[in-house]
């Protein structure tokens, strides 16, 4: 099972009610939207871990700000409005996309029929519960807490979401390749630089 279906399992139930009440939208709708945005912010965060300094630096994010902490009170916490840096959904959407986060909530509200609003809205709930997963999971791999063993893991996740297709795989390819040339190359690795290390615009 991929990283994203075993999350996407977590969240059903209660979990998907909290967050299609808080987005004012019907179940049905809520659970397709987080469809296409899990693997959306999977892939995403495989592509700045296969960069070494990008590895580097979620490990620390997960093991300082996120380790020990369960989904429901993180998501809990993000729907009272917490403000630690755990539950910064803005903050950590900054990370994982850089500049692309506006593009990102573009083409998760046009592949799922959301408004702007809640397209944004869904991706700053989600953004804090995808850090904690991967903080649960880092934390129960025994040896593989490292930054390799965190670039493989995403970079098989990243590997199995494109190769799935779908809205998510569509997504992660339309946000990442950045030139519209339909190809996720070196200059668009150099338009992406080091957003994952929050310099400059957030």
């Amino acid at each position: 099972m991929s990283l994203t279906d075993d999350l996407l399992s977590q969240l059903q139930g209660a979990p998907l009610q909290q967050v299609s009440q808080q987005l004012g939208i019907d179940s049905q709708q809520a659970s397709g939207a987080i469809s296409a945005a899990l693997p959306l912010l999977m892939g995403a965060l495989g592509n700045n871990a296969a960069k070494p300094q990008g590895a580097e630096a979620l490990l620390g994010a997960l093991q300082n700000n996120h380790s020990g902490l369960d989904i429901g009170s993180v998501l809990g916490s993000v729907l009272g409005g917490g403000s630690s840096p755990a539950t910064n959904g803005a903050g950590i959407l900054g990370h994982i996309f850089g500049g692309n986060q506006g593009r990102a909530e573009t083409g998760l509200a046009q592949a799922t029929g959301l408004s702007q609003g809640n397209s944004s809205q869904l991706l700053k709930i989600l953004a804090p519960i995808v850090m904690a997963y991967l903080a649960q999971r880092m934390a129960g791999g025994g040896n593989q807490a490292s930054a390799g063993g965190l670039a493989q893991i995403l970079g098989q996740e990243k590997q199995q979401v494109t190769q799935a297709g779908g809205i998510g795989g569509g997504l992660l390819g339309s946000v990442l390749d950045q030139d519209g040339d339909g190809q996720f190359g070196v200059s668009d690795l150099i338009k992406l630089g080091s957003g994952l290390l929050g310099s400059g615009k957030r």
